[in-house]
């Protein structure tokens, strides 16, 4: 639905509540169902940012649409950068370049910067070519840095200082500013070159004496942050050293931005998020995408996981005799893999943690190992004893309980190696563990299961 009829109504609505409420929702879909214009137009109208993101991601594609037919003459920018990508990206799609222009002049130069990667670089064009000269070039600039680097996080919105002002210059000089940034926390330091020297909180140029010299306050600039480094490395540094706000510098070592803690705590989010859906077998978070995208991400690690259950089954096939001879071994065979993929699965999410963190490296990874595999030993020999009673008392089978016993060990041993050296041998490669460690894990615990319990069996039991 994409038109809406206006009825006229005199009783006004009660303010929205904050947040994306269920009275909230049914209020919108009911004047949706209803063509109701005004009424909708007096519901959202005055929604902050965040709940009016939070709506747009719970509707369907139309009632999105008809939402944004609404409020497009008053759309607040702010919206947008707070928008999933795929849902960002049905919404700019309805906006004209007048539109996206008069969004991207409103944000600062991260947000818009956010903003403008969502577009075709046909679009792109037509939204710089519309802009004032200044902010096209300064989005030219960031955008021509890479993907992934600090240079595209950064915002260039900025309080800089020469370093012979004194704290009274300082403060006329940010009261006399028609434009400040959203949120800044420290006043950077620099010399006659343009270089940063060092930072001076806000709390700390608001207590000073007006006569104090900005270069006796501030804190010397040891954490500098390239306009090439990756955006992990930002968020890596800004978490150990416990940083609010940091300067970026050029090749030639000159102030061109900063980075705030809100940009790095998205950073964090969306490595968290990436690393979980990759452990899943999921490329990428994939909630508001439609039914045949969804289909096509997830196809690939579905296929390799029928490969890896593929080599699994060759392993068990090896073993047909003793499958033959004893039923009771295709029963008890799925616990020893469960368990040493669960097993595995457990070791394998500490290790990568201990990656993203820098927790774990080859420096401290034999230590980790052998951890790890004593926790396997001593798990692989408790479920043994259960495992083991309960097969003996099932089968009445001395033997298989030995032999499935002595597989539970071996597996989770097994489990816990898989768990420790598959991602470190993939993070030495530069390849990501949180992507290929889950199925390799699995496939390793599969295989080793099932050989070590059916090739006990077949020595132990088969004549």
């Amino acid at each position: 639905m994409t038109e809406i009829e206006a009825h006229e109504e005199t009783k006004p609505l009660a303010p929205p509540e904050r947040g994306m409420s269920q009275d909230l929702l049914a209020s919108v879909l009911d004047a949706l169902e209803a063509r109701d214009a005004a009424r909708l137009e007096r519901i959202i109208l005055n929604l902050p940012a965040e709940d009016l993101a939070d709506l747009l991601h719970v509707c369907t594609p139309e009632n999105r649409e008809a939402i944004l037919n609404v409020v497009k003459p008053h759309l607040d920018p702010e919206v947008l950068p707070l928008l999933d990508d795929s849902v960002r990206e049905d919404i700019v799609e309805q906006l004209d370049t007048k539109d996206l222009a008069r969004a991207v002049t409103s944000l600062e130069t991260d947000d818009a910067v956010e903003v403008m990667e969502t577009l075709a670089r046909d679009v792109q064009r037509q939204v710089l070519s519309a802009l004032p000269m200044e902010e096209r070039d300064a989005l030219r600039t960031v955008l021509s840095y890479p993907d992934e680097s600090a240079g595209r996080l950064m915002q260039r919105e900025l309080i800089a200082a020469p370093d012979d002002w004194t704290v009274q210059r300082a403060t006329e000089y940010v009261r006399s500013r028609a434009e400040l940034p959203d949120a800044f926390y420290d006043i950077f330091v620099v010399d006659n070159e343009g270089h940063a020297r060092g930072s001076v909180p806000l709390h700390r140029l608001l207590r000073a004496p007006p006569e104090t010299a900005l270069r006796a306050l501030m804190d010397e600039q040891s954490q500098r942050i390239p306009v090439l480094m990756p955006q992990k490395e930002v968020a890596y540094i800004f978490q150990r050293h416990g940083l609010v706000s940091a300067p970026v510098e050029d090749e030639r070592r000159r102030l061109v931005g900063m980075i705030t803690i809100d940009d790095v705590i998205d950073i964090i989010e969306e490595q968290a998020t990436q690393e979980l859906v990759h452990l899943s077998g999921v490329s990428e978070p994939d909630f508001y995408r439609d039914v045949m995208e969804t289909t096509q991400s997830r196809f690939t690690w579905l296929f390799v996981n029928l490969c890896t259950a593929l080599l699994a089954s060759w392993v068990i096939s090896l073993f047909e005799p003793a499958l033959k001879a004893y039923v009771a071994l295709a029963v008890l065979m799925p616990i020893v893999a469960s368990q040493g993929g669960n097993a595995g699965t457990q070791t394998l999410a500490v290790a990568v943690r201990g990656l993203a963190l820098r927790e774990l490296s080859w420096i401290n990874a034999w230590r980790f190992l052998v951890k790890e595999a004593s926790v396997g030993a001593l798990n692989g020999l408790f479920f043994a004893l259960i495992v083991g009673a309960f097969a003996a008392v099932w089968y009445h089978n001395g033997m298989i309980a030995v032999v499935i016993a002595l597989a539970m060990i071996i597996n989770l041993i097994a489990a816990a190696l898989a768990g420790t050296l598959v991602p470190l041998i993939l993070h030495r490669f530069k390849v990501d563990p949180a992507i290929s460690s889950s199925a390799l894990v699995t496939t390793v615990t599969d295989c080793c299961g099932f050989a070590t319990f059916l090739g006990l069996a077949t020595l132990l039991l088969v004549k």
